[in-house]
């Protein structure tokens, strides 16, 4: 059999192997088409925080229109695939492989809840995907900093801390925590001890309650059965709510506070009349604030899309615009490690009012933290 010449030969070999290779090299990310970038949520669309993730899921839905409206990112439109786990940590691990495996998302946005964002964290490790805008402070998703998750709230610790200091600084001495029993709570819990000693003040109480099956009565009672004057709640909404309306029923008078986690007009509306005076931390600027840019863009945005404003709304329209601004330093042939680095690449981001700080040893992004108070008009009250 004749063979070619040897100097023939080489040169006809690479270039069959040039031709093999370029289906694999031009193959795009999962997620990711010629016109889509597909991405996934797992959240409680039911359940007891149903009514904080519809505003937070407007804000965000309405920030993603415009940004659709007017192109997309790179010629991209973006499509949001969101599974409902009903607020249970088992179900969002499983929503979560199904958009990962089954799906095929690009990323995946917004989960909410501390032990829910807990049970994803073997998926995005494993599948090296990561994970924009958990709605949770909780310190476990900051230090150690995780390859694949990018924080946009601040921490709950934070919270806890501005709540201790402003109650103390009023003259209020005798300060309780109710929280709930899981990683949120014990979260919230370590804050509480820290801002204490710092203040050096002792708890006038330390109680907890289940987060599935809570005795509603029996913590209001042992807050009754107190010295304080003014009451720390870490909890969802639904049973923050309970708990208030309690220790109201019963006469109770102290000041009451929760976390930027209930800064819904859902939950205020769940409050009645005993929403007046509750204190609530908040992560985001006020969203009826236009002396900002980002105030006056929510406010274009929110309006063109039906969206009231709220704080939970505001919170989902500044998760899109960190994951928007993630995608299009991208480039136009994103991938998901080319996504985190994007993203570490976020120094000192002025999104009109909010700054997001990221880098390698930093996924921290924001640390905006302020209090208010639910005024008798049941709006929020800076």
């Amino acid at each position: 059999m004749n063979q070619l010449p040897r100097a023939w030969r080489l040169p006809g070999m690479l270039s069959l192997c040039t031709l093999l290779m370029l289906p694999l090299a031009s193959r795009a990310e999962d997620g990711v088409t010629d016109s889509t970038i597909l991405i996934g949520q797992t959240v409680g669309l039911t359940g007891q925080i149903a009514g904080p993730v519809k505003e937070m899921n407007a804000g965000a839905a309405a920030y993603f229109a415009q940004v659709n409206k007017n192109g997309g990112i790179n010629g991209r439109k973006i499509e949001l695939r969101i599974l409902d786990d009903k607020f249970d940590p088992a179900m969002s691990a499983s929503n979560a492989e199904t958009l990962v495996k089954k799906e095929h998302v690009f990323a995946l946005f917004q989960c909410r809840g501390t032990p829910h964002t807990q049970a994803l964290l073997p998926l995005l490790a494993a599948s090296k995907v990561p994970l924009i805008a958990p709605s949770t402070g909780a310190a476990v998703f900051h230090n150690p900093v995780n390859h694949y998750i990018f924080n946009v709230r601040a921490k709950y610790q934070d919270e806890v801390k501005k709540g201790v200091e402003q109650l103390s600084t009023i003259g209020f001495k005798d300060i309780a925590l109710v929280h709930v029993d899981d990683t949120f709570g014990g979260d919230g819990l370590e804050g509480f001890q820290s801002a204490m000693a710092e203040f050096k003040l002792r708890p006038a109480l330390v109680a907890k309650y289940d987060r599935a099956k809570p005795d509603v009565a029996k913590t209001v009672n042992e807050v009754m059965a107190s010295p304080a004057k003014a009451v720390i709640i870490v909890g969802s909404a639904t049973t923050v709510a309970e708990l208030i309306l309690g220790l109201r029923a019963k006469g109770n008078t102290a000041q009451i506070m929760t976390l930027s986690n209930n800064s819904s007009q859902s939950f205020i509306d769940s409050l009645g009349a005993s929403a007046t005076g509750i204190m609530v931390s908040q992560i985001m600027p006020a969203p009826h604030l236009v002396s900002s840019g980002l105030g006056q863009e929510f406010k274009t945005v929110a309006m063109g899309n039906g969206v009231s404003p709220s704080y939970a709304a505001m919170e989902g329209f500044v998760s899109a615009k960190v994951l928007v601004e993630g995608l299009k330093r991208a480039g136009k042939t994103p991938t998901r490690e080319g996504l985190i680095r994007a993203l570490e690449s976020m120094h000192k981001v002025d999104l009109g009012g909010v700054t997001v700080t990221y880098g390698e040893r930093d996924h921290t992004g924001s640390e905006f933290v302020e209090l208010t108070m639910i005024g008798k008009d049941k709006r929020f009250v800076r």
